[in-house]
C-alpha cells in the first residue's frame, strides 16, 4: 500500500494543535476567570452600596458615584474624540501613493501590515487614551462639585478684587480644564504627526519639502491650539499669584503677592499672554500662508520673552529695587498676608494682653485661696493613667482602654457637664486578650466592649489611684442608666457578625458569662445569599458564604471606628485625631470634630496638617494624630460636630459653623446629610468642646501671626515657638491641655484648652495661650494670649522642669523613687496664670516594684520662685504659699499612725481591723523606704483585712436586723483633695 506519511504503523499524529476538549477547557477557564473578575468588582461595589444604605447615607454614595461616572465618560469621550478625530483627519489628508518619496515607499510594508486592522487599531488607541483620561478626570469629583455648587464668601481679595470663592472653587476647576486641554493637544499633535509620517504627509530624510500643505495646515492648527492654551495659562497665572507659595525670610510658608510679584511677575504674565495670543494667531494663519516661518519666529519670540520678561526681569527688580529697601517695599504686602492669614485660620479675634509674670500680692493666704478659685487643677493625667485604668478596671483580658484617655466635664450627679473635670475611657474589646483566637471567637462570640470608666480629674485616693465615679462591670456610679455595650470604638477594627444563631459573650461576673444577641438594626443583613457571597469575596473569607453560624437575622458590622465612619459618610471633611466618648441621653456617643479646609485662600499662608498637629502624644499614639493628612491648607474651620453611637453605630453630622461658605458648598452638593445646629440636644451640647487639632494649628500660626504690625513681623523679633514637652525625652512639641480655669479677664472658671510659647531658640516663657473650650457659651472659641515682658525672664516649661530636677531634696526623692525596678513618670506640666504670676503644677507617678501600673505619689508645685514636692496637691500648695487654704479640709490622720485604730464590739471585726491597721502601717513604712514590692504586699493584706471586717460586720448586722455599715477603714493619709480616702481602692 502507498505510504500515507504516517509511518509504518499508521497515520501521522497531528502535533501542536490542541484537541477540541482542551480548547473547550481553556475557553471555560477563560470565561470563569472573566466572571470571577467581574464578580470581584461587583462585590466591592455592592458591599459599599449596602454599607452606605445601612447608615442612611446612600445619597453620599450615589452622588459620588454618579459624579465619578459622569466625569469619566465625558472627559474620556472628549479625549478619545480629540485623538481619534486627528488620527482620522491625518489619514484622510494623506498624499496619493504616486506622490510619495522613496522614504515613504519603504514604509509601505508597515502600512500594508496594519491595513487589515486599521479600524481596530484606531479603536484601541482612542479607547486607551479615553480610559486614562476618564480615570484621571473621575478623581477630580471634589473639584467639580465645589465648582458647580460653590457659594460666595462675601469677601474680596485685595489685589484683583474678586470674591474668595473664585480662588477656592473656580480656579482649581479652570486649572484642571487647562491641564486636560494641554494633554489633549499634545496627544493629538503626536498622533497626527505619526499618522502623517506613516502615510507620507511628513518626511525626514527625503529631499524636497518636509511636509505636505495638508499636513502643515493640520499640525499648525494643533500647535496653535496648544499656544492658545498657553495664553490662557498665562492669564490664569496672574490670579494664581494670589495663592502662590514662595520662600520669604519673614515666614517659612509665605502665600500671596510680594512686591516683585505685583510689579514684575504680574505685568510679565500680562505681556506674555498677549505674545502667546499673537503667536497662536500666526499658527492659525498657516492655513492660508502654508509656511512655518512666521509661526516659528513667533514661538521663538514667546520662549525668549518667557526667559527675559518672566524670569530675568523679576530677578533684576528683586535685586536692585527690593533688597536695598526690603522693609518698606514689602510692608504693604505683609499687611495683606497678616490680615488674610488671621481671617483664614479664625485667629483674627485673638486678644493679646501684656502680663507681668510676677505676683505683687503679699497676702499669702489670699493667694492660696485664689488658687482654688482660679483653676480646678487636674492631677490625674489622662495620658499616663491608662495602665492604671487597665489594671483596676479591665476585669477581663478581652477588654482594653485606649493609650490616651479623654477629659470631659460632668456634674456631681454625672448627668450633665458641670464643675468636675473627669478623666473618661471606654472598656473596649481587645481581641488579642481572648482565651483562644479562631474565626468564631474573633467574629461571632467576642463582639463588643462594655461600659464607661470615669474618674475625678482633680483627685487621687490615699494610694495614688484614681477616684472612680463610674466603675466595675457592669459599670455603676454617677452616670446613671445607659446602654453600656460598645460595638463601635477606637480599638474596634475587626468586623463582627451578630444577631444570628450564634450567641455573643456579653460580660462576665461572679455567676459566670452572660450571653447576648445584638438588637439594633446596624450593619448589613447577611440572610441574602448574594450578600453573603459578596462579603465572602470582599473580605477574602469564604466561610462567610457557607458557615452555619450565619443565619436568619445575622448582620455584619464593619467600618467600626468613629473616625472611619465619619470619613466614609463625609469624605469631604478632614477628621480630628481625637474622638472622645460621652454619655448623652442614656447612650454612649463618640463625639468627632470635623473640619472643612481649602488651600486656595488668597494671601493666607499655608501649613501642613500632619506636621502641625504632631506632638509628644501623637508620636506614641498614632490614633490621635491626623494620620495621612500631609496635604497643605491655608483655611480651616471646625464646621461640623459629628456623633457616632457606640451601640448602633448611627452617624449624625451637625452644622457647627453656620457661616462657613465651604461647608455651605458641600451641603449643596450633598443635601440632607448635615443636620442643623438647632438639632443639637442640650445634653450633647454640654459635652462638646474646642478641638485639639484646630487649636494646634492655630497656636502654630499665632507663633508668628500674633503681631499685626508689618515691620515687627518682618523683623522677626516677636517670633515664638511651641516648646518641646519637658516631661519626656521625645523631643516633640508639648501637647495642649484641657483644664477648667479662669483667665485674668474672666469672672469664673471655664473649661479651656491651654498651651505655652517660648521665644524662638530660647527656653524662657514668652506667652501663655488659652481658648474657651466650653461649647454653648458666648465666649466659646475666644482665644486669649498673655504676653510676657521681653525685658525680663520668666521660666518656661523646660526651665521649670530643670528647676524641679535640680532641687537637692527633690532630686534625692526622685532618685529614691527610681530605685530598683521602679520608674518615675511625670504627668502633664500644667501652667495657671495667678495674680500676675504663673503657677506650675506637675503630678509625679511611680510604676514598678511589683505594681504594673503608675500611681500618683508626689505633686510638684512652683510659684514665685518657691517650690514644693509633697504627697498631695493641697500639701504642696500650702508649702509654696506658706498658708493653708480656707477650703482645705483637715486631714483625717494625715498619715499619723499613732492615732488609735477604729474599734468594734464584735471580736471578729475588731481582729480584722487590727490586721488592717498593721497592714496600713507596714505599707506606709515600705513607702518611706521605697520598697514597692513590700508596699504591694501590704496593700493586698490591707484589702483582705478590710474585706474580712466588712463581711463579719455584715453577718452581725444581718443577725441583729441592723442595716447600718460601720466605718472599717484605718486612718490613712489624706487624699489630694484634703478629704480622707474611704478605702484603698477608692
Amino acid at each position: 500500500m502507498p505510504d500515507r506519511g504516517g509511518g509504518p504503523t499508521g497515520p501521522r499524529m497531528r502535533v501542536g494543535r490542541p484537541s477540541r476538549r482542551a480548547r473547550t477547557l481553556l475557553m471555560t477557564l477563560g470565561v470563569l476567570a472573566v466572571l470571577g473578575m467581574a464578580f470581584t468588582m461587583f462585590a466591592g461595589f455592592w458591599t459599599d452600596w449596602l454599607w452606605y444604605r445601612s447608615v442612611n447615607y446612600s445619597s453620599v454614595f450615589t452622588t459620588t458615584l454618579w459624579t465619578k461616572i459622569g466625569l469619566f465618560f465625558v472627559f474620556g469621550l472628549l479625549m478619545a474624540l480629540a485623538v481619534g478625530f486627528n488620527i482620522w483627519l491625518a489619514h484622510r489628508l494623506r498624499p496619493p501613493l504616486s506622490a510619495m518619496s522613496m522614504e515613504q515607499q519603504n514604509l509601505d510594508r508597515y502600512r500594508m501590515g496594519i491595513a487589515p486592522y486599521k479600524k481596530w487599531l484606531l479603536l484601541g488607541i482612542v479607547s486607551l487614551v479615553g480610559l486614562i483620561a476618564g480615570a484621571s478626570a473621575s478623581s477630580q469629583w471634589r473639584t467639580w462639585l465645589m465648582w458647580v455648587n460653590g457659594v460666595s464668601f462675601g469677601q474680596k481679595d485685595p489685589q484683583f478684587h474678586l470674591d474668595i470663592s473664585f480662588y477656592t472653587f473656580d480656579l482649581p476647576w479652570y486649572r484642571f480644564l487647562l491641564g486636560f486641554g494641554f494633554a489633549a493637544a499634545i496627544l493629538s499633535v503626536i498622533a497626527a504627526a505619526l499618522t502623517h509620517y506613516l502615510y507620507g504627509g511628513l518626511r525626514i530624510t527625503s529631499p524636497g519639502a518636509r511636509a505636505t500643505a495638508a499636513a502643515t495646515g493640520h499640525l499648525s492648527v494643533l500647535l496653535g491650539v496648544f499656544v492658545a492654551l498657553k495664553a490662557v495659562a498665562y492669564w490664569l497665572d496672574r490670579y494664581g499669584l494670589a495663592v502662590k507659595s514662595s520662600d520669604f525670610k519673614a515666614t517659612d510658608s509665605w502665600t500671596g503677592l510680594r512686591y516683585v510679584d505685583a510689579n514684575a511677575y504680574l505685568p510679565a504674565k500680562t505681556i506674555l499672554f498677549c505674545i502667546a495670543v499673537i503667536c497662536a494667531l500666526l499658527f492659525f494663519a498657516t492655513l492660508w500662508r502654508r509656511t512655518w516661518q512666521l509661526p516659528v519666529i513667533g514661538f521663538g519670540l514667546m520662549v525668549l520673552s518667557a526667559i527675559l520678561i518672566g524670569g530675568l526681569y523679576p530677578a533684576i527688580v528683586q535685586k536692585f529695587q527690593v533688597q536695598p529697601n526690603e522693609q518698606a517695599k514689602e510692608a504693604p504686602y505683609v499687611e495683606k498676608n497678616l490680615k488674610a492669614t488671621r481671617e483664614a485660620y479664625d485667629i483674627d479675634d485673638a486678644s493679646v494682653n501684656e502680663y507681668d509674670g510676677k505676683s505683687t500680692t503679699t497676702d499669702k493666704t489670699k493667694l492660696r485661696d485664689d488658687v482654688d478659685a482660679t483653676a480646678s487643677i487636674r492631677v490625674v493625667d489622662p495620658n499616663v493613667v491608662s495602665p492604671t485604668f487597665q489594671q483596676l478596671q479591665q476585669m477581663r483580658n478581652y477588654y482594653a482602654f485606649p493609650t490616651n484617655l479623654d477629659v470631659d466635664r460632668y456634674s456631681k450627679d454625672g448627668k450633665n457637664a458641670g464643675d468636675q473635670d473627669t478623666v473618661i475611657g471606654l472598656r473596649e474589646l481587645n481581641l488579642a486578650g481572648i482565651p483562644k483566637n479562631n474565626w468564631i471567637n474573633d467574629h461571632f462570640r467576642y463582639t463588643h466592649g462594655y461600659g464607661v470608666v470615669a474618674a475625678k480629674g482633680t483627685e487621687a485616693d490615699a494610694e495614688g489611684r484614681p477616684v472612680f465615679t463610674e466603675s466595675n462591670l457592669p459599670s455603676q456610679g454617677d452616670l446613671g442608666t445607659y446602654q453600656q455595650r460598645v460595638y463601635y470604638g477606637e480599638k474596634t477594627t475587626e468586623y463582627s457578625i451578630v444577631g444570628g444563631p450564634q450567641k455573643e459573650i456579653d460580660y462576665s461576673d461572679d455567676s459566670g458569662e452572660k450571653t447576648y444577641s445584638y438588637k439594633a438594626k446596624s450593619g448589613v443583613n447577611l440572610s441574602n445569599p448574594v450578600n453573603r457571597a459578596a462579603y465572602a469575596v470582599a473580605f477574602s473569607e469564604p466561610q462567610i458564604l457557607y458557615s452555619g453560624a450565619i443565619g436568619e437575622g445575622s448582620r455584619i458590622l464593619y467600618n467600626r471606628t468613629p473616625k472611619q465612619r465619619v470619613e466614609a459618610v463625609a469624605p469631604w471633611l478632614t477628621i480630628d485625631g481625637d474622638a472622645y466618648p460621652a454619655v448623652v441621653n442614656g447612650k454612649i456617643q463618640w463625639i468627632v470634630d470635623a473640619y472643612t479646609t481649602t488651600n486656595g485662600y488668597p494671601y493666607s499662608s499655608r501649613t501642613t496638617l500632619g506636621d502641625t498637629t504632631a506632638d509628644s502624644l501623637t508620636a506614641t499614639n498614632n490614633q490621635r494624630a491626623v494620620v495621612a493628612q500631609q496635604n497643605q491648607v491655608n483655611y480651616i474651620r471646625n464646621s461640623v460636630k459629628a456623633t457616632v453611637d457606640a451601640y448602633t453605630g448611627e452617624v449624625k453630622l451637625y452644622q457647627w459653623d453656620t457661616k462657613d461658605p465651604v461647608l455651605k458648598t458641600w451641603m449643596k452638593a450633598f443635601p440632607g446629610t448635615v443636620e442643623s445646629r438647632k438639632d443639637i440636644s442640650t445634653d450633647l451640647m454640654a459635652h462638646l468642646r474646642y478641638p485639639q487639632d484646630l487649636f494646634k494649628v492655630q497656636r502654630e500660626l499665632l507663633a508668628r501671626y500674633h503681631v499685626e504690625d508689618a515691620d515687627t513681623f518682618l523683623s522677626g523679633s516677636e517670633v515664638w515657638q511651641v516648646p518641646d514637652d519637658p516631661t519626656n525625652k521625645s523631643g516633640d512639641a508639648v501637647p495642649p491641655y484641657y483644664l477648667s480655669m479662669k483667665m485674668p479677664d474672666q469672672k469664673a472658671q471655664a473649661f479651656s484648652l491651654t498651651t505655652t510659647f517660648t521665644p524662638n531658640g530660647r527656653d524662657n516663657l514668652s506667652a501663655f495661650m488659652s481658648v474657651d473650650a466650653e461649647a454653648g457659651t458666648s465666649d466659646y472659641g475666644k482665644i486669649r494670649i498673655l504676653k510676657l515682658p521681653t525685658n525680663t525672664t520668666v521660666n518656661g516649661p523646660k526651665q521649670v522642669q530643670s528647676q524641679f530636677n535640680s532641687e537637692q531634696d527633690i532630686a534625692e526623692t526622685i532618685s529614691l523613687l527610681n530605685r530598683g525596678d521602679s520608674n518615675v513618670e511625670y504627668g502633664n506640666l500644667l501652667t495657671v496664670p495667678l495674680d500676675g504670676g504663673l503657677l506650675y503644677v506637675e503630678p509625679v507617678y511611680v510604676r514598678g516594684g511589683g505594681l504594673k501600673y503608675p500611681l500618683l505619689r508626689k505633686v510638684l508645685v512652683t510659684y514665685g520662685g518657691n517650690t514644693a514636692f509633697e504627697d498631695t496637691l493641697d500639701e504642696a500648695l500650702n508649702k509654696v504659699f506658706g498658708a493653708d487654704g480656707s477650703t482645705t479640709q483637715p486631714p483625717d490622720g494625715g498619715g499619723d499612725t499613732t492615732k488609735p485604730p477604729p474599734t468594734s464590739t464584735n471580736p471578729t471585726v475588731q481582729q480584722a481591723l487590727d490586721d488592717a491597721q498593721k497592714a496600713f502601717d507596714a505599707g506606709q513604712e515600705a513607702l518611706k523606704k521605697g520598697d514597692w514590692e513590700a508596699y504591694g504586699r501590704a496593700q493586698e493584706d490591707l484589702k483582705a483585712a478590710l474585706k474580712r471586717a466588712e463581711d463579719a460586720q455584715a453577718t452581725a448586722d444581718k443577725g441583729s436586723g441592723s442595716s447600718a455599715k460601720p466605718s472599717v477603714s484605718p486612718s490613712p493619709r489624706s487624699s489630694p483633695s484634703g478629704s480622707p480616702s474611704s478605702s484603698p481602692s477608692g
